[in-house]
């Protein structure tokens, strides 16, 4: 029997099948155009099943935030990972050396510490493969200079079980440019000290669309396969091209111009990235004006006897990367069709 929407309950995210295609196909091919590799975040979907396609149209491997989305990814039969950031302490240190005997692994480090502790659990039989982490403007982690991050190299370099594998960065949002002057002169740098820098990666949704041609040999979206509001916002994506939606249910009418939904701070991210409201009423100009955990408020600008209580409704959010990881499952739909639902691997996975 065909499931159709009407046989989903609310709230619910649905994932436009036919626009993620596209959307990958045109990442990829911007990417084989411009001469750089691409490597997926997926933390966007935590989806085994988005990243064997993004490999199969060409990516080189992916992109994971923590060691709890590598090991599910890794269960899923995925064999090269990119882990940046800082794995700290005897608990993870265990298990990301058990995850390096079988997969190929790349992490980062941006202090002296962090690549002792690595040093530390790693021999050279199966070493671990550490890019420097780079601080290019983002204003989160990383080296600060490009002096400090040939001297990490260093250090990485003289330690018998890890191998350099490069640089890294993520840049502030509009830092591209800065970014790659950072790494120009980083570059310049490792090449008068006569170290291989085998590896450049950087970059996010929006910078994805910058051409090739400079530092970087790797860029690492991840929001690019569903794209949102935010997306939208940075001329990144437009509406049509955002595959995720949530689809909520009017349960109040409490005035002619307000409606209340059944998706709050559970269902919707809170992060507003400088936009009004918490979500976009696809096929409108109305925005979710509050959130409460259960309930979303929409604020009309004049009296309507639409929409009434029963309603069903479809929100493009803000970021898409959260709401993710708010639900179990997504629904898979073209059109009106449910053509398949799938539970959401990685989910929670923050540790």
């Amino acid at each position: 029997m065909t499931k159709t929407l009407d046989d989903i309950d609310t709230p619910a995210v649905l994932i436009d099948v036919d626009k993620v295609e596209r959307n990958l196909q045109r990442a990829q091919d911007h990417a084989d155009k411009e001469g750089f590799k691409l490597r997926p975040h997926i933390k966007t979907h935590k989806l085994p099943y988005w990243a064997k396609r993004q490999l199969a149209l060409g990516a080189v491997g992916i992109t994971v935030q923590k060691l709890g989305e590598a090991e599910v990814f890794a269960d899923a039969g995925i064999t090269d990972l990119f882990m940046p950031y800082n794995i700290v302490g005897p608990l993870k240190l265990k298990r990301l050396k058990a995850l390096n005997a079988r997969v190929t692994l790349s992490v980062t480090a941006d202090s002296p510490d962090t690549v002792s502790g690595y040093a530390a659990s790693f021999s050279a039989d199966q070493p671990l493969t550490v890019l420097v982490e780079c601080d290019t403007g983002g204003g989160r982690c990383g080296v600060q200079t490009p002096a400090q991050a040939l001297a990490l190299a260093r250090q990485i370099i003289a330690a018998p079980g890890l191998r350099f594998g490069g640089l890294m960065t993520y840049a502030a949002p509009g830092g591209f440019d800065g970014a790659n002057s950072w790494m120009t002169g980083a570059l310049q740098l490792f090449n008068e000290a006569g170290i291989a820098v085998p590896r450049v990666t950087g970059g996010n949704t929006p910078e994805i669309w910058a051409k090739g041609g400079g530092p970087l040999t790797e860029r690492r979206p991840g929001t690019y396969i569903y794209n949102d509001r935010y997306q939208v916002k940075v001329g990144a994506a437009t509406l049509d091209d955002c595959a995720l939606t949530v689809m909520a249910t009017v349960v109040s009418r409490p005035t002619a111009t307000r409606f209340v939904i059944d998706a709050g701070s559970k269902a919707l991210t809170s992060d507003l990235l400088g936009m009004e409201g918490y979500g976009l009423i696809a096929g409108t100009d109305l925005v979710v004006k509050a959130l409460s955990e259960e309930h979303g408020v929409v604020e009309m600008p004049a009296a309507s006897d639409w929409p009434r209580v029963g309603t069903r409704l479809r929100i493009v959010p803000n970021h898409c990367c959260p709401v993710t990881n708010l639900f179990d499952e997504v629904n898979f739909i073209k059109g009106e069709t449910v053509v398949d639902t799938l539970a959401v691997a990685a989910r929670g996975k923050v540790a």
